[in-house]
């Protein structure tokens, strides 16, 4: 038996404009760059730029402000047919136009420079392989691998994959044998270490390299071949016996590996120029003011094409008029773009101002630290800024995400600026960030003969008036990536030492 019933519930739902700016809201500087970017080409009822009436009373701006300097020229008292050579030549003023002035120019700061162009990582194997005098089959091996070097320098792939890569694009069918002995080939590259499977064989293809007179050479082999547990977990007096090496030996081959080999070979092929941040906002602190500045890219001018717009107007008042047919769809797709290009606007200016809001909000809350510089960060949470804001945590969190601030210390990840609180035993709190300095600090200046353990670390923070538990201690140290004392132990020798 079928039946009716009413049922009255309320629900939430987000409209399109507001799932579009949740999205904006996200992005960092670039990726908003290039999704407006995206947004000019799917729209062409957007334009970036002044739109014809603010450019026309920008030029007559400029045009009355250009007009009131040539009558203050022309009322100087300067004789033209009379000049100096030597202050034409020694002038600043460029004869094409422009200030030559040699000092330092705040404008250079925003203009974009031009960035070198870098070969990647998969580009410089790849040029190399043309040395190796490799058959078509083990051509297509090798390019295999290589696609599937991560950043670092390391094949983590299994063989079966690239194998079962190689069949499927390309309808060869090969063998795991057949991998092996190309990627020994592609191991032969440079840098030395490239394509290793793990850290042990990392090393050891490096080490493989070296001529073999190099000192401790034979030993750092024969440890990482054969002893490689004993050689992670420090186990100094177990390699000593087992290698048969004494004091100095294990210490030549330790240094050897420490500071001649490379752990992650594949980083240093990447330049730093293009591995660079773009700050969302810059905080500066001057005659006793806090000046905030969100960067130019997060706040673009964008209009509705004013062609467009005219367009739509016609399409119009040709309806209202009935003189002619209207053609229905231009008319229903203009007015698509047209309403998507104004929420597309809506929606980045809105996105401008909560992540102003934002950002005066930390600003106000860490004052002391735009100040003063580290040491002087205080403890807070997302809903110390909602807060402040009237705005639910949620939007607080995408505003920090992925988002940096230039400041006069240096530039910041904005979540650095949050952090738990920890009380002094005189009742100050002081941010979680601050005593994990501390434990660095206390860390660097330990005796490396005898590392302190997690608990002598917490007696010692209590002595600096941070009464925490041990396993908080513990905690903190694994965030710094500090290891445990065991692995901090230090070869002893004739006044020398020798990290492991």
């Amino acid at each position: 038996m079928l039946e009716l019933h009413q049922k009255q519930e309320l629900q939430q739902k987000l409209s399109p404009q507001q799932i579009q700016y949740i999205k904006l809201l996200q992005l960092n500087t670039l990726d908003l760059e290039q999704r407006i970017k995206d947004e000019l080409e799917e729209n062409p009822l957007l334009e970036e730029g002044l739109d014809d009436e603010e450019r026309r009373r920008e030029e007559e701006i400029e045009a009355n402000t250009s007009a009131e300097s040539e009558n203050e020229v022309e009322t100087e008292d300067v004789d033209d047919e009379e000049f100096d050579v030597e202050d034409l030549l020694n002038s600043s003023d460029d004869l094409y136009g422009y200030k030559a002035s040699p000092g330092y120019n705040e404008d250079d700061d925003d203009r974009e420079r031009p960035m070198p162009s870098a070969p990647t990582l998969a580009e410089r194997l790849s040029d190399q392989l043309s040395f190796l005098d490799l058959s078509d089959t083990d051509q297509l091996i090798a390019e295999q691998i290589i696609g599937s070097i991560d950043e670092d320098g390391y094949l983590r792939r299994p063989v079966e994959s690239i194998l079962d890569d190689i069949l499927f694009n390309h309808g060869v069918d090969l063998t795991e044998a057949d991998v092996e002995r190309v990627l020994r080939q592609v191991q032969s590259l440079d840098p030395a270490g490239i394509a290793a499977r793990d850290l042990q064989e990392c090393l050891l293809l490096q080490l493989y390299r070296m001529p073999e007179d190099v000192e401790g050479r034979a030993v750092a082999i024969e440890m990482l071949e054969r002893q490689y547990k004993a050689f992670t977990m420090k186990h100094f007096g177990k390699l000593k016996k087992r290698l048969d090496v004494d004091d100095r030996t294990l210490k030549t081959a330790f240094e050897l590996i420490q500071n001649r080999l490379d752990p992650k070979p594949g980083e240093g092929t990447f330049s730093e120029e293009t591995n660079y941040i773009t700050p969302d906002f810059t905080v500066r602190y001057v005659d006793g003011e806090f000046i905030i500045t969100l960067n130019g890219r997060n706040a673009p001018d964008l209009h509705i094409s004013r062609h467009y717009r005219k367009m739509l107007e016609k399409l119009r008042a040709q309806k209202k008029k009935e003189t002619k047919e209207v053609d229905t769809d231009t008319k229903q797709f203009l007015k698509n773009k047209f309403d998507s290009a104004r929420w597309f606007i809506n929606s980045i200016n809105q996105r401008r101002h909560t992540m102003s809001l934002v950002m005066d909000a930390i600003v106000q809350l860490q004052e002391d630290f735009f100040r003063y510089g580290e040491g002087n960060l205080k403890p807070m949470i997302l809903q110390d800024v909602a807060d402040i804001i009237d705005m639910d945590i949620s939007t607080v969190s995408r505003v920090v995400n992925g988002k940096y601030v230039q400041t006069e210390f240096g530039v910041y990840e904005l979540k650095y600026f949050f952090s738990e609180g920890l009380e002094t035993v005189d009742g100050e709190e002081v941010s979680n960030k601050e005593v994990k300095a501390i434990l660095q600090d206390i860390v660097d200046h330990e005796d490396k003969t005898d590392p302190m353990s997690d608990q002598s670390l917490a007696d010692a923070l209590e002595e600096k008036g941070f009464k925490i538990a041990r396993r908080t201690v513990s905690k903190y140290r694994k965030q710094l990536g500090i290891p445990v004392a065991r692995l901090r132990k230090e070869i002893v020798l004739d006044d020398e030492t020798v990290e492991g």
